[in-house]
């Protein structure tokens, strides 16, 4: 695999090039090498490999020459290395989505490559060798059944599959007149409830429809632009042209003219505004099974913070929808179905109800449907990390309901986290139907060493469960939307939350070689917004919601403990810091307390404010979310914080909830968002519309969304230390 370092030629690989670099350095890498073994089997992560090699290398100025050579390119970009005496393994990436493997003998500094497989045995050889000798051992390669499109080559081109694929579809439609055909048979192959649109078989080869368009765009030009479609129907039938091309003698004229240029002249951005225009997303069906999925009374109840992004997302895409109709000139009603988990132990929500009209919306409700067992209905909530055994009867269950409510199939099934994933996959690999997948959250990534170390975590979160679930959803579905670059490929010196699943290993329990391949073009970006009637700036004083002054004010500045607030702020003129999450252990909500506890300068200019979760462990499910519950209490205890703390539950109003955001501006604090990785960060987008300073994790999507400096600041949320003395300097400079 070639390197793009500008220190390498395109044609070569760093097994090619790291011998003459080890050469040139021999005897400061014989005493790296040295170091890195002496300790035995283990594994070193980039910044162990670094400390390492700082102790071997004592003198300052000859470690930098080494450091700043070919060499050190190398070793920096060394994301893990695994060391089994006498040889030390590399797994070393030069750019995002790129991966070579390397095993140096630190006996002669001999450099051999190495495939992916055999990386993986060597971490295997550390927590499970007998397992990694076993020839027998399950080996999965997704890649072996990779029949998609040709893939994306450059790093920087991860995430625009829908651009590359344009290129590439009219690539294809160029040169002979017959490679356009395959573009007439999807035309042909359009209908709404058994009914033809677009085109009929009139109209079946590239030859004809050239023809038809010309002649109808210049019967088009004769008419009013506002004629209706219905006056000149019938026309157009005989012709061989069926509804679907707009509402108005101009939008079809539109529509016409799309066509004709993709047939002559295609071009990427032609091709792009034809299909948008086409008339194929009717119905569509949305899977999000575990947790309290609800419109009311949810929030704060475990598993239901995407309840809000998904309910935003349906009545943003029926709008769009019903636009996209009117403007086709069609008389259909759309549908889209959420599909979720009925509860019977519903807990005062409505979680109990089979099918709710979703507010705000026309034709849109949630369908709720029991897990199901050999014994009966599943009643009770149970952690999104449990509901594996039940997903594939609940698909089975699903389909037959979503096929007696659409009386037929959906157009398009979308799929959120893992489990809704997973459920798409199945149900849409059965009807035939066209896969979207929205990971929100791919949890590989938020525990180190989480795939090697699976037997341990296993019994809390059933990862060998959800890895290989991931795995297989974005492997099946036909595209990926993702919220950022950082989420599909990382950053330079870190791997996205994708890519973590192109190798990995869950030894004693299956090694896959090939897993996602990023450089696919299924990942596309489309990051999501703030709703801007909720989140606007806290200087449009005509817009703000000032009746929730006295109920905030109550939140913030009340002394006595309740069920809604702890802790209290007793110099009320000092700025704020807010945080609002779950409460769980990669929010790190909890180290921006103990940051916060220990940072006495901070402590000073600002007071601190964090909203999530409850404060009585036993009402929470989740036991990592009680478990936080219990250390916040601890360190509020440690470190004397309830005159300059307050810790206000998980707030469930959205409106308030933006006008809180505001209110904190006017005190002139600050947002901080200090997660160990956040795959988007739509709170930083909220607190950030809202006027907020914000001080964002550099772990994930906010180091997209915000320019260190000058937007808002990164911070890093494994170094407690730099970043509170950060968030310092700012208050002290403002």
């Amino acid at each position: 695999m070639a390197s793009n370092n500008p220190g390498l030629k395109r044609t070569e690989s760093i097994a090619d090039t790291m011998p003459e670099a080890l050469k040139k350095s021999r005897y400061h890498m014989k005493r790296c090498f040295a170091k890195y073994i002496e300790k035995g089997r283990r594994t070193l992560k980039l910044h162990q490999l670094m400390d390492e090699t700082a102790e071997a290398i004592d003198d300052v100025t000859e470690r930098s020459q080494v450091l700043e050579g070919l060499l050190g390119y190398i070793l920096c970009s060394t994301q893990e290395a695994v060391v089994i005496p006498p040889h030390v393994a590399f797994a070393v990436r030069p750019n995002p989505g790129s991966w070579e493997f390397v095993k140096v003998n630190s006996d002669d500094l001999t450099v051999d490559p190495i495939t992916t497989t055999d990386f993986l045995k060597f971490k295997e050889m550390i927590y499970d060798e007998n397992w990694a000798k076993d020839e027998n051992a399950l080996e999965v390669d997704f890649g072996a059944y990779d029949f998609s499109s040709p893939h994306l080559t450059l790093s920087s081109s991860i995430g625009n599959g829908l651009n590359f694929v344009s290129k590439f579809l009219t690539a294809k439609l160029s040169g002979r007149r017959e490679s356009a055909q395959p573009l007439v048979d999807y035309l042909l192959s359009l209908e709404l409830q058994g009914e033809r649109l677009m085109i009929n078989e009139n109209l079946n080869t590239a030859e004809k429809l050239q023809m038809a368009l010309i002649i109808a765009e210049v019967y088009l030009s004769g008419l009013p632009k506002d004629t209706p479609f219905q006056t000149f129907e019938l026309r157009f039938k005989e012709w061989g042209f069926e509804k679907g091309w707009g509402d108005t003698a101009e939008r079809v004229k539109q529509t016409i003219r799309s066509l004709s240029e993709v047939l002559q002249a295609p071009d990427p951005i032609n091709l792009e505004n034809f299909i948008t225009r086409l008339p194929k997303i009717f119905n569509v069906v949305i899977f999000s099974p575990h947790g309290y999925f609800g419109q009311s009374d949810v929030l704060g109840l475990p598993d239901t913070w995407w309840a809000v992004y998904i309910l935003d997302q349906v009545k943003a895409l029926e709008e769009e929808m019903l636009l996209r109709i009117k403007h086709q000139g069609l008389n259909v009603k759309p549908q889209i179905i959420v599909v979720t988990r009925q509860i019977p132990e519903a807990r005062g929500t409505k979680c109990n109800q089979e099918l709710e009209p979703i507010n705000g919306t026309k034709y849109s409700n949630i369908l709720r449907v029991p897990f199901r067992t050999e014994k009966g209905v599943l009643r009770r909530w149970i952690s999104r990390f449990d509901i594996y055994p039940y997903l594939e009867t609940f698909t089975k269950d699903a389909t037959a309901k979503i096929l007696d409510i659409l009386d037929g199939k959906p157009d398009l099934i979308i799929g959120n986290y893992t489990d809704g994933n997973l459920v798409a996959s199945l149900m849409a690999s059965k009807l035939g139907v066209t896969q979207a997948t929205i990971a929100h959250a791919l949890e590989k990534t938020k525990y180190e060493d989480s795939d090697v170390k699976w037997r341990e975590l296993d019994p809390k979160y059933h990862f060998s469960c959800q890895f290989i679930a991931d795995t297989i959803a974005m492997n099946q579905t036909d595209f990926v939307v993702a919220s950022t670059y950082q989420e599909i490929a990382g950053s330079k010196d870190r791997p996205g939350q994708y890519e973590s699943h192109a190798a990995f290993t869950l030894p004693g329990l299956c090694r896959v070689v090939r897993g996602i391949n990023v450089f696919d073009p299924k990942f596309n970006i489309a990051a999501p917004g703030a709703d801007q009637s909720v989140y606007f700036p806290y200087t449009e004083n005509q817009r703000r919601l000032t009746k929730f002054h006295p109920q905030i004010d109550e939140l913030l500045y009340n002394k006595e403990d309740n069920d809604e607030h702890i802790g209290y702020l007793a110099d009320k003129k000092k700025p704020i810091i807010f945080s609002m999450a779950r409460l769980d252990v990669v929010k790190n909500l909890t180290g921006l307390t103990e940051w916060y506890g220990k940072n006495k300068r901070l402590r000073d200019l600002v007071n601190l404010v964090i909203v999530g979760a409850f404060f009585d462990p036993s009402k929470s499910k989740d036991r990592e979310e009680t478990a936080e519950i219990k250390k916040m209490h601890s360190l509020m205890e440690k470190y004397q914080l309830k005159g300059q703390m307050r810790w206000i539950a998980a707030q469930s109003d959205r409106l308030r909830n933006g006008e809180l955001y505001r209110y904190i501006a006017d005190t002139k604090g600050a947002f901080v968002q200090p997660a160990l990785y956040e795959a988007f960060g739509l709170t930083v987008i909220e607190a950030m519309n809202c006027g907020l300073p914000t001080f964002a994790t550099n772990q994930g999507g906010p180091a997209e969304i915000i320019v260190d400096g000058v937007s808002g600041f990164h911070i890093d949320p494994n170094n407690g230390v730099e970043s509170s003395t950060k968030i310092a300097d700012f208050f002290r400079q403002v």
